[in-house]
């Protein structure tokens, strides 16, 4: 670690753009689609969003959604190779995914990307092609079905919009490449616009990391009659490697080399590979004070998946099938917004593989994998998924000054199952056993999800805003598989927050409480993952982010999120033996939560951005036992410069090339692993918009 360089660098900095202070010109106020479903500024909707605009993102590499909303207060985010695979968490929300995003809605376009389980895959995002992010905090929202953690809308470049059309070449450490290219064409009352994309990174840090994916859309735009139809069709293959966690010696010489040679689990060939087509297709027509608004979507993907003691296949692929037809009318008071969803999931003959090729010790535990080529078969899953739900909101305006927002969701999700387990392994004898044999299952969740929320104009620059909403969590098939007793938890946030707007300068300041009944929590007892319901959670924290321009070009803030999220009534259940949990704070969540950041962009073309980001310790289990000091002022630095269409970027991440852990965790056994953060990795783009 080389603290004093970092701590002395940003304040250094700040002061030099301090010292060329001059009139700001006016800011442009972010709007916001995702927290009301009408477009509205973000300091009038009555909930803690966040909004990562164009001019942000075009100073990132964007491989991943990391790169672009680890500076969110309340947001915890990390890739485990860089690639597409992220572990989001907001809140405390998603806490108990081990691969993938959970509790959270993510949607792009308005199309949900989430299953009806609110499991999430990001292998089939080009993110290349995005223009904006908008992040709506916790229950409140009606696009999040299902989902306590809020929703992450992801909105695409529009087929409309020439302009977006650019080529780009990239070229970095580690191996890393990426090649992307947008051309449209807008003529009469059409628009086509094609993408194709390739990133690859080596990861040669690391062993078995290795992180590729090739992407192509074709997206339709047709202008009828004071409506638009756009349609798109994309398909994508990506491939990526998931390195194992290490232990204590590992990690240290990983901190002392920046390297990791191997994985001291005995299972070496995890990874994902994935084959993925998405089509989706939605309409906006206005009749006068009505507007119409229906979506329809479809994905089918494969993937071939080896994970801890088995591998994964689809070999009949997994479809997804939804609609959402939503109206909203505008009225002398206010709009009223409502609609119905129906999305059903259908997982025909997924199987599970034992692995072929390994070593064995003593007793025949298996002791490491040699590779991830599949053996005999070890399970046969039929699986269906079917989520309908209503939703209804008034956004009533009594006066300029007031909005308020009285809204219900509804959903119903059934979920059924017909499994054939062969073998399984088995991780008390480390070896493969005679499975269960066959079973069904089936379960229903209803989850009603109300909200009011009010927002007053204290001035031209101020709003006041408080809000009570409810939602529930849809539990994933894995989870209440493993568990058929696993119960729906119900979240209810409370949250008063103040927005300022103004001359070139704003921020964001919240407050909230959240108790969560029945909380779902991840157990780990030596490799077996199992899920159980808490009986209270109690999450309390505060929000704050702002920043300011200081003429010039210069522009500089910051963030800071505290959380304290700790059980009230949790028993865990540890060989037989129960262990009272109250009062225990929940792992790998920091209290502290904070960054800086410095930009500037004159008029002459060059841009720079300097941002560093801290996460404060935490605890590694549900008994609070070992902390992990967590990471201090870990900075990203960007530069480019554009001229007449062309553009030069350097980014260069992990700036002072610290090597810390990104997550550590402890089972119930005491076994503590860790999971490297990625060291220094540099990256040159050249773009050309025409």
């Amino acid at each position: 670690m080389k603290p004093d360089i970092r701590l002395k660098l940003l304040p250094l900095l700040c002061l030099q753009a301090a010292a060329g202070w001059a009139a700001a010109a006016e800011r442009l106020e972010e709007v916001s689609v995702t927290a009301t479903r009408e477009a509205r500024a973000t300091a009038e909707v009555p909930q803690a969003i966040a909004v990562v605009g164009k001019a942000e993102l075009e100073d990132k590499k964007m491989f991943n959604l990391k790169e672009a909303t680890q500076g969110i207060p309340g947001v915890l985010i990390d890739s485990k190779n860089g690639g597409f695979d992220a572990r989001l968490i907001i809140r405390g929300a998603g806490l108990k995914a081990a691969y993938g995003i959970r509790e959270i809605m993510v949607l792009r376009d308005g199309v949900p990307l989430s299953d009806p389980d609110s499991f999430t895959r990001l292998d089939f995002i080009d993110t290349q092609d995005i223009e904006r992010i908008e992040i709506a905090k916790g229950p409140g929202n009606l696009f999040a079905a299902g989902s306590v953690g809020g929703a992450v809308q992801i909105l695409s470049k529009s087929v409309f919009d020439d302009a977006a059309n650019n080529l780009k070449l990239g070229v970095g450490s580690e191996g890393t490449q990426n090649y992307h290219l947008r051309y449209g064409k807008t003529g009469g009352q059409q628009a086509l616009a094609l993408t194709a994309t390739h990133r690859k990174m080596d990861n040669d840090w690391r062993y078995w990391n290795q992180f590729d994916t090739t992407q192509t859309s074709l997206k339709h735009g047709l202008m009828l009659d004071g409506g638009t139809l756009e349609s798109e069709v994309s398909y994508a293959e990506a491939n990526m490697q998931l390195p194992g966690a290490m232990n204590q010696a590992l990690y240290e010489q990983f901190v002392r080399t920046g390297e990791q040679t191997g994985t001291s689990e005995a299972w070496k060939h995890s990874g994902r590979y994935s084959k993925v087509w998405f089509l989706n297709s939605k309409y906006e027509k206005e009749f006068g004070d009505f507007t119409f608004k229906p979506r329809v979507y479809y994905n089918t993907w494969y993937h071939y998946h080896p994970v801890t003691g088995i591998i994964n296949e689809t070999e009949d692929w997994v479809w997804n099938l939804g609609a959402d037809i939503e109206g909203q009318w505008r009225h002398r008071g206010g709009s009223l917004v409502g609609g119905v969803t129906l999305r059903q999931e259908r997982t025909p003959d997924a199987r599970k593989y034992q692995y072929r090729d390994y070593t064995t010790g003593f007793g025949g535990r298996i002791t490491a994998t040699l590779s991830d080529a599949k053996g005999a078969l070890a399970e046969i899953d039929d699986a269906t998924s079917l989520l309908t739900g209503v939703y209804l909101q008034e956004s009533w305006r009594p006066t300029e000054r007031w909005i308020v927002d009285i809204g219900l969701r509804y959903d119903v999700v059934r979920f059924e199952d017909d499994n054939n387990q062969i073998w399984k392994y088995d991780y008390v004898s480390g070896k493969y056993v005679a499975g269960a044999g066959i079973t069904h299952s089936e379960k229903t969740f209803r989850l009603p999800a109300p909200k009011l929320a009010v927002s007053y104009r204290l001035s031209d620059g101020l709003h006041l805003f408080g809000m009570v909403a409810q939602a529930g969590q849809i539990p994933a098939q894995s989870e209440f598989s493993s568990n058929p007793a696993l119960n729906a938890p119900i979240s209810r946030n409370h949250e008063l927050g103040l927005k300022g707007r103004g001359k070139g300068w704003q921020f964001d300041a919240s407050a909230y409480y959240n108790p969560v009944k029945n909380e779902i929590v991840q157990q780990s007892n030596g490799g077996v993952t199992s899920y159980v319901n808490a009986g209270k959670t109690d999450k309390r924290g505060m929000e704050l982010t702002g920043s300011v321009e200081l003429g010039r070009g210069w522009e500089v803030g910051g963030h800071y999120g505290y959380a304290d999220y700790s059980y009230e009534s949790f028993n865990e259940v540890i060989g037989g033996t129960n262990y009272d949990r109250s009062g225990k704070q929940l792992p790998f969540v920091p209290r502290h939560q904070y960054g800086l950041f410095l930009g500037w962009k004159p008029a002459s073309g060059w841009r720079l951005r300097l941002a560093s980001n801290s996460w404060g310790e935490y605890w590694l289990d549900n008994a609070n036992s070992q902390k992990y000091e967590g990471w201090e002022w870990i900075t990203n630095l960007s530069v480019a410069y554009e001229r007449d269409g062309h553009s030069l970027t350097l980014n260069l991440d992990n700036l002072f090339d610290e090597h810390y852990a990104a997550e550590v965790k402890k089972d119930t056994t005491g076994k503590v692993s860790y999971t490297a953060a990625a060291p220094r990795t540099l990256m040159l783009t050249y773009r050309y918009g025409f």
